[in-house]
C-alpha cells in the first residue's frame, strides 16, 4: 500500500477576509530574506514574542500603554509565522514534519501568553474568564490539528477568520484599552466569553459533520465493493 503523503505544510485554501492579500505580500517579499535567515529561525522566534507579550502585560496593569509592545509582539509574530514555512519551499530547505509540530505547538503557547498577558490587567471575576478562555481558543487548534489527522485536510480558518484576522482584532483590543481602559471589558467580557463558547460548538459541530460524511462515504463504498463480489 503506498505510503500517503504528508500535508501538514499545505493548509487548504485560506478562506479569510486578508488571504489573498497576504498570500501576495508574502510572495512578492519571500526573496528579499537575507539569506543567513532560514525558516525554521523565524518558527522558533515565537518563543521570544510569547515571553514578550507576558512581560508587557504584566507591565500593562500599571500603564496601558505597555499594550503598544505587545501590539508589536503580535505583528512581529505575525510576520515570522507567515514567512517561516514559506521561506522554507522558496529555498527548498524546509523540514515540514518538524516545521508542523514546532510551529503549531508555538501558537498554542503564543496564545496562552496573549491570554495570560491580559490576565494581568483585569481584577476578580474578569480575570478567572480571562482564563477560560485559554481552553476554549485551544479548542480550536485541536479541532484543527485532529481533523488534519482524520482527513490529511489542514484547516485554520474558521467562519471567514484565520489566523491574521485574529491578530488584528487583538491590536485593536490594545489600541481600546489604551484609549479607554479596561472597565468597558470587565462589563462584556463574560458575553464575549458566550459568543466564543457557542462559536467554538458551532465549529466541532460542523467539523465533526464533515469527518461522518466522509466516514459513512467510504462505508458505502465498502459496502458496494462487497455486493458486486457476492
Amino acid at each position: 500500500m503506498a505510503k500517503e503523503t504528508f500535508g501538514g505544510d499545505k493548509k487548504l485554501p485560506m478562506k479569510s477576509f486578508l488571504a489573498a492579500y497576504e498570500r501576495k505580500l508574502i510572495d512578492s517579499n519571500i526573496h528579499r530574506l537575507p539569506k543567513w535567515i532560514e525558516g525554521y529561525d523565524l518558527t522558533l522566534m515565537t518563543i521570544h514574542w510569547s515571553i514578550g507579550l507576558i512581560l508587557f502585560g504584566w507591565l500593562a496593569r500599571n500603564n496601558h500603554h505597555w499594550l503598544w509592545c505587545s501590539s508589536l509582539m503580535l505583528a512581529l509574530q505575525w510576520f515570522t509565522d507567515s514567512f517561516d514555512g514559506a521561506l522554507g519551499k522558496h529555498r527548498d530547505t524546509g523540514i515540514p514534519k518538524w516545521g508542523y509540530y514546532m510551529d503549531h505547538f508555538l501558537d498554542f503557547v503564543f496564545m496562552c501568553s496573549l491570554l495570560i498577558g491580559y490576565s494581568f490587567l483585569f481584577n476578580s471575576p474578569a480575570r478567572q474568564i480571562v482564563y477560560f478562555f485559554i481552553p476554549v481558543a485551544g479548542c480550536f487548534m485541536v479541532s484543527s490539528y485532529l481533523a488534519f489527522g482524520a482527513t490529511n485536510e489542514f484547516k485554520i480558518t474558521f467562519l471567514w477568520a484565520g489566523p491574521t484576522e485574529m491578530r488584528i482584532y487583538f491590536i485593536i483590543l490594545n489600541f481600546l484599552i489604551i484609549c479607554f481602559g479596561t472597565g468597558w471589558i470587565e462589563s462584556i467580557i463574560i458575553y464575549v466569553f458566550v459568543i466564543t463558547l457557542i462559536v467554538m460548538c458551532i465549529v466541532v459541530y460542523r467539523t465533526q459533520k464533515y469527518i461522518w460524511n466522509i466516514d459513512m462515504a467510504e462505508k458505502r463504498k465498502r459496502v458496494s465493493k462487497q455486493q458486486d463480489t457476492t
